[in-house]
């Protein structure tokens, strides 16, 4: 079968079109043909060698996937041939950026069925990684205020769907060029960050900050004056700790997505139920990942990408 892997870590162009054994799905595991795969800036960290997880190499990319189950191993239940599926996949092991893979069953669901299964792919660390940061991290809740920082991006967006869902009330911060997407999103009120100091424009304290952007640590500790007293300061930014105030109770977290099946499965289902949309940008061919990659090390890749085995 043809794949995207890379034998040593560096640079994009480590990154090798390749044919090799098609996989054989091992016990509690099922064999996907893909159907996509996702572009994400961790599978550019894991192939520079700056995000520390653990691969065995050579190593196949794209732990976001969906696709059809074209075979199962021992002892797996739930799943047969033919079921389509999305999942987050351990990103320790080989990942969908080929023409299968064998994925644990535990870490696949059944796939939504109001969009195309190949940009179902867009859909699992993203959304969950919105979730997580909200919900687990954040503990938002009905009623309360939400700024969300760098709103336009692809998480940012599921953020302000699902504080939404909540029933937050939700100030967001994003470009002219995002700015309709977030209010489409369902943000009341939107923040051109390139014109408007923050501090200036957010007149009433939040109980929820999330910050999705890259920001220099003394403008993110003035943010936390916009939280109030026994709010909440939640983060991506993984490469710095996010700032808190012992003194006010404001607490801080940084998220790093987790699997978690079960709330994968309520994000298909509030796609399905048209609360969710799912965000593609871009669809390429598996032989274009390597430039997608140089793409990313040069400057950020806007929205987000599926990667087409076909």
């Amino acid at each position: 079968m043809q794949a995207i892997q890379f034998s040593e870590v560096g640079g994009p162009e480590v990154l090798r079109h390749v044919e090799v054994d098609q996989p054989v799905p091992t016990a509690g595991a099922v064999r996907i043909r893909v159907a996509a795969s996702a572009f994400n800036a961790a599978d550019g960290g894991m192939r520079a060698g700056s995000l520390p997880i653990p691969v065995v190499l050579p190593h196949v990319p794209g732990y976001d996937v969906s696709g059809t189950v074209d075979a199962i191993g021992d002892g797996v239940q739930g799943l047969s041939v033919g079921d389509a599926v999305v999942g987050f996949l351990p990103m320790e092991r080989d990942g969908g950026a080929a023409e299968y893979v064998v994925a644990p069953a535990e870490a696949l669901v059944a796939a939504p069925t109001s969009i195309p299964l190949a940009d179902a792919a867009a859909l699992p660390s993203v959304a969950l990684t919105a979730w997580q940061a909200l919900v687990d991290d954040g503990g938002l809740q009905a009623g309360q205020r939400l700024l969300v920082v760098g709103a336009g991006g692809v998480v940012g967006k599921y953020a302000v769907q699902l504080a939404t869902r909540i029933g937050a009330h939700v100030v967001a911060t994003a470009s002219p060029r995002s700015a309709d997407a977030v209010r489409a999103a369902g943000a009341d009120e939107v923040v051109d960050h390139t014109t408007t100091d923050l501090l200036d424009a957010v007149t009433e304290q939040v109980d929820v900050l999330l910050n999705l952007a890259p920001i220099e640590p003394d403008a993110f500790t003035r943010l936390v004056t916009l939280v109030r007293d026994g709010g909440v300061v939640v983060s991506t930014t993984a490469w710095m700790p996010a700032p808190d105030d012992a003194d006010r109770g404001v607490r801080s977290a940084v998220v790093f997505v987790l699997p978690h099946r079960e709330r994968l499965a309520r994000l298909v289902s509030m796609v399905d139920e048209g609360a969710l949309h799912v965000e593609v940008t871009r669809r390429i061919p598996l032989t274009e990942l390597p430039a997608l990659h140089a793409e990313a090390s040069s400057g950020r890749v806007a929205g987000k990408v599926v990667v087409l085995p076909a």
